[in-house]
């Protein structure tokens, strides 16, 4: 029996027994991508020992030195990259009174103390090995004797491969997991580093930026946010699919309780929820005042087969006029309200179906043009339609439309329940008519005017209460 002096005096006093069982299923969950060998194995004999074992290439005691694995190094995904780990694991397992035996083809190795060579004074851990008492076997199988199903079953809780966490997107920085506990968990190359009480998934980052290669340290526990969580935005921004993108914008439904997921506090990654969603989904996308403003537009949505989205205003600002990831434009309000109202055909009513009180205050029209000189040579007809495109500045159906392009006044039939309302949404049909101007501009406000002014020439002294043009007409 050779001994190898494994140069541990002190060991970490913090780890428990778990914590070395952890580093064990590490180095064999690596020998196991390593090698593209089968699964590792983790049972229970019938003596009560626990079993750890790959399939891969044999422990060998060299690797037990201390030093930089050029296999490890080179590939992206795998745990450990130093020997660190296995090494204060044999000390926690000397520590805390199990027996272990290591099983390979190239030997048997157990542990003991002994003094340092040339140094009686110093006693230090040393790996005992011997001849393999199973020259044929495959793989490394560490013998765990003493170690409880707790401590194994903590350990596997630390590891992706154990944790029933399925896997919803990957991307090339890492993976989106579903959560199944009250707290998310951050893991590494799966391993968990972290948890997080206010995240709505769980990652695996497979891709480590510097700040998380700095702040790994051998307890692989308590990484702070600050490390992963520039990596946990780019795997979110880089996702594509639309579970992902579902379960983030139905959470900014709770913006306005302040409940919100942190993830959603990153406005970037709101609004790329919501180019994924848009780009595979029908939807269309309001704010909570858009909601209360614009109740037929919603009705009309939810008609069409759309889904209704609520978003914050400052990431409806953000995707305002822009295109989703497959080039389609964001569908928020003012878009759906654009396509809608190119879309719109009116149903127009001719004089003979009006009611009898309708038609009378239609056929007022002419008495009510000539209060102000007759109607512009521009205008060629006055239409009633059922139905009318919405208002440009509100989200509501308009009481009346310029038409310029067919020189046609259209007003909506609901105005002739009122002799006032008719003529007044006549009149000022005729000033964007003469103006050529839209509302809330110089040039309309100055037409309209002129036509209050024209008919204030007919009043005569006569005293107005139900509505100057009700009066004018029935002198």
């Amino acid at each position: 029996m050779k001994k190898f002096d494994l140069n541990i005096e002190k060991m970490l006093q913090d780890w428990e027994i778990y914590h070395a069982v952890r580093e064990i299923i590490a180095n064999a969950l690596d020998e196991k991508l390593l090698t593209k060998t089968k699964d590792i194995e983790i049972v229970q004999d019938k003596q009560r020992s626990w079993h750890i074992r790959d399939f891969g290439r044999g422990l060998k005691y060299e690797h037990l030195t201390q030093k930089e694995n050029e296999d490890k190094l080179s590939h992206p995904n795998l745990i450990g990259k130093f020997g660190v780990g296995l090494k204060d694991a044999l000390a926690t397992f000397d520590r805390r009174g199990l027996k272990l035996l290591i099983k390979s083809r190239f030997g048997d190795i157990t542990l003991d103390k002994s003094e340092k060579h040339d140094f009686e004074d110093i006693v230090t851990l040393h790996a005992c090995i011997s001849a393999p008492s199973e020259p044929e076997l495959i793989g490394t199988d560490f013998i765990l004797h003493g170690c409880s199903t707790t401590d194994i079953d903590k350990a596997k809780a630390l590891f992706l491969k154990f944790s029933g966490e399925k896997v919803l997107e990957k991307t090339q920085f890492g993976d989106v997991l579903s959560k199944n506990s009250p707290s998310s968990r951050i893991f590494i190359n799966g391993v968990r580093v972290a948890e997080e009480e206010n995240f709505l998934f769980s990652y695996n980052i497979t891709s480590l930026t510097t700040a998380i290669k700095k702040a790994l340290n051998r307890e692989r526990t308590n990484v702070g946010r600050s490390a992963y969580s520039d990596r946990i935005k780019s795997i979110l921004l880089t996702c594509e699919g639309k579970v992902v993108a579902q379960a983030l914008v139905d959470d900014l439904k709770h913006f306005e309780t302040g409940t919100l997921h942190d993830e959603l506090k990153w406005t970037d990654v709101s609004v790329h929820a919501t180019k994924i969603l848009n780009s595979v989904s029908k939807v269309v996308f309001l704010t909570p005042s858009e909601l209360m403003q614009a109740p037929k537009y919603i009705d009309e949505a939810k008609n069409a087969g759309y889904q209704i989205v609520t978003i914050p205003e400052n990431v409806r600002d953000k995707i305002s006029g822009q295109s989703d990831l497959s080039g389609k434009p964001m569908q928020d309000l003012k878009r759906f309200k654009q396509t809608w109202n190119d879309s719109f055909e009116f149903r127009f009513v001719k004089p003979s179906k009006l009611t009898p009180s309708e038609r009378a205050i239609y056929e007022a029209t002419p008495k009510i043009v000539s209060l102000i000189g007759g109607l512009p040579r521009n205008v060629k007809e006055i239409k009633i339609s059922e139905t009318m495109r919405i208002e440009t500045y509100a989200f509501v159906e308009a009481s009346g439309l310029w038409e310029g392009s067919t020189g046609t006044i259209i007003i909506k039939r609901s105005q002739l329940q009122s002799l006032e309302e008719y003529a007044g949404t006549l009149l000022h049909e005729i000033g964007h008519a003469q103006s050529g101007a839209p509302d809330i501009s110089s040039e309309f406000e100055k037409t309209l005017t002129n036509l209050l002014g024209k008919t204030g020439s007919h009043i005569d002294g006569v005293q107005v209460k139900r509505g100057i043009i009700s009066k004018l007409l029935s002198r």
